[in-house]
């Protein structure tokens, strides 16, 4: 029987600061237009989460049934590993992305009903990364898919559900946690070349190779640090989400001096530290502009 904890590693909780980051830019730039609607701001926060912890199951399902997580090296795999069955981890992927369509049918409803359009489009790339007949996370697309819907989707619709408009620094916002989501994927990636190579799963890592992986990773950590330089003119204090920079320090060191198999899961959680705190510090950056 799967336990809790089983549950819960498997919901990959080191990814879950793709999801808060972006809620907190968001509301950040609402909040530099003095609209901040706190309950529209948790409920992004819950369709955010909901999604990501329903892509998660829904790879772990997929890659499972396909047989790609056979010889996984990083964390728990419930369908791979044989922890639980597919049928349940399918159930658990369908009952969170049913929550985010829920929530974001609310958010739809106080707003317009163009965010339920937006909505139908990520509830439909959670699923086609790794689910159906084509998955387009096994034809090098995945980072391009999730710079768009946990970057600047998510960013500019938080932003969007409470100051009913959209802004410049959102935008910025956007473009830094869309690069931040996808320097977590490329360290995912990475620590799995090796196993998507054998099992026929061609992710961008796979398609760019080892070394050219390794350069992109920083490259996508630094595009994020350009970002409130770029802001700086009108929004002098998003430049507080440069001292999150230090963080990036361990992690990109790590990547290019070769680490690799499950010492890139390290990495992985390194990145998403950095992530939540560049979020909250360009969040506040920007409300105080």
């Amino acid at each position: 029987m799967t336990t809790a904890a089983q549950w819960l590693e498997g919901a990959r909780p080191r990814t879950l600061p793709a999801a808060f980051a972006p809620v907190l830019v968001g509301t950040g730039a609402a909040a530099q237009v003095d609209s901040v609607r706190p309950g529209r701001a948790v409920l992004a926060l819950i369709v955010a989460l909901a999604l990501q912890v329903g892509v998660n199951y829904a790879n772990d399902y997929s890659d499972g049934i396909r047989g790609t997580d056979d010889e996984r090296v990083g964390p728990l795999r419930l369908v791979g590993g044989g922890h639980a069955s597919a049928s349940a981890v399918l159930r658990a992927a369908l009952l969170a992305l049913g929550i985010a369509a829920l929530v974001g049918l609310v958010l739809a409803a106080l707003t317009s009903w163009w965010v339920l359009l937006v909505g139908v489009a990520a509830l439909a790339a959670a699923w086609g990364y790794t689910g159906g007949d084509k998955p387009y996370g096994y034809r090098g697309l995945g980072e391009i898919s999730v710079f768009v819907f946990f970057g600047l989707v998510a960013v500019l619709g938080t932003t969007f559900v409470q100051a009913e408009r959209l802004t410049w620094p959102a935008f910025g916002g956007g473009i830094a946690c869309g690069a931040l989501a996808c320097a977590i994927l490329v360290t995912n990636n990475l620590r799995d070349i090796p196993t998507d190579t054998l099992a026929g799963k061609r992710t961008l890592a796979v398609v760019l190779g080892e070394r050219r992986s390794r350069l992109l990773y920083p490259s996508l950590i630094g595009a994020a640090l350009l970002v409130p330089l770029a802001l700086a003119p009108a929004v002098p204090t998003a430049l507080l989400a440069l001292l999150a920079a230090p963080l990036a320090i361990e992690p990109v060191a790590k990547v290019r001096n070769g680490v690799a198999g499950r010492d890139l899961v390290a990495v992985l959680a390194a990145t998403g530290m950095l992530q939540l705190a560049y979020g909250g510090l360009l969040a506040l950056g920007l409300a105080l502009g």
